[in-house]
């Protein structure tokens, strides 16, 4: 193979410093030693790819065609090699994070944004599940980091971080009866809210009941805050959502928050990054974990400012 780490290394040195001499003082060598692996390479490839009629070798057009690829291959081996230090450093081979749909409104991206720059070849899987089975996934190994509401209790197989918290409001179409019988500035009450269909968001096990308040006698449950959205949105019932998933939708109209006589239509619930006691964490799972930590809740933090902390 005429390409090897060494000599594109040694070949765009001379593109850059201009010369054998002045390259090999870049690379601490010997010039004869540069010209001689320039001379080999070229022997290989039957190419010429200086110059050598001037005082100082030329670039030939060969040279200038194949000068993007070697660039992009010495960029390669230099993250290649980052990221086998940073393996024995501690960092994982895969970074999987399980976050429940309603928070995936939350500033998570911008953390992992700033790990793909610090460690550009980790792979990285983030997974939407409802928060029980996020926590299943957790405890089966397979996501070493969950995103959730704060539990009704503790596990103490859990280990946790409060990373900032979330609002969930009761919402209901504005063409809903029960609003229309209450007229304008009318209240509800917790009456209303018993008596009424409630939307829920919940796990797919029906035997759990994942963050959030059920009233209702009658319960209709999705896994999705998008099929809950759109089952309110019809008239279909009420349900607590995240104030930030549904604000669009509450400036555009299609949506209301309830007005209450008796009760605060806030329920404000701590958000958790949570990991497994049993496993150890990776490099890039402490990093991220550090990262959330020190975001601010309601804010859009850039890569940079994630980086930085």
């Amino acid at each position: 193979m005429a390409f090897t780490s060494d000599n594109v290394h040694i070949f765009l040195a001379v593109l850059d410093a201009g010369s054998f001499s002045a390259a090999a003082r870049r690379l601490k060598r010997v010039p004869s030693a540069v010209s001689m692996a320039m001379g080999h390479l070229e022997a290989e490839l039957g190419l010429a790819l200086f110059d050598r009629a001037g005082r100082e070798p030329q670039p030939t057009p060969a040279a200038r065609a194949l000068e993007p690829q070697a660039r992009q291959l010495a960029a390669q081996l230099r993250q290649l090699q980052a990221h086998a230090l940073s393996l024995t450093q501690g960092l994982e081979s895969r970074l999987a994070l399980a976050i429940a749909p309603e928070l995936l409104t939350a500033p998570w991206a911008a953390p992992l944004a700033a790990l793909a720059q610090d460690y550009p070849l980790l792979e990285v899987e983030v997974l939407a599940a409802q928060q029980a089975d996020a926590l299943r996934l957790l405890h089966e190994g397979r996501v070493q980091l969950a995103l959730v509401f704060e539990r009704p209790s503790l596990d103490g197989r859990e280990g946790f971080q409060e990373v900032g918290s979330e609002t969930l409001v009761a919402v209901m179409a504005p063409g809903h009866p029960v609003l229309q019988a209450a007229g304008d500035g009318g209240l509800l009450r917790e009456a209303h809210l018993i008596e009424t269909r409630q939307i829920v968001v919940a796990s797919r096990d029906r035997a759990i009941t994942d963050p959030g308040v059920v009233y209702a006698r009658q319960v209709w449950r999705t896994d999705a805050p998008e099929a809950a959205l759109s089952l309110i949105k019809a008239g279909l019932g009420w349900g607590w959502l995240p104030r930030s998933f549904v604000r669009a939708s509450l400036l555009e109209g299609t949506l209301r928050e309830l007005p209450f006589d008796n009760l605060t239509n806030a329920l404000e619930l701590w958000v958790d990054v949570v990991w497994s006691k049993e496993r150890p964490l990776g490099l890039g799972a402490r990093r991220f974990i550090e990262m959330m930590r020190t975001v601010r809740p309601g804010t859009t933090p850039s890569v940079a400012q994630a980086a930085s902390l």
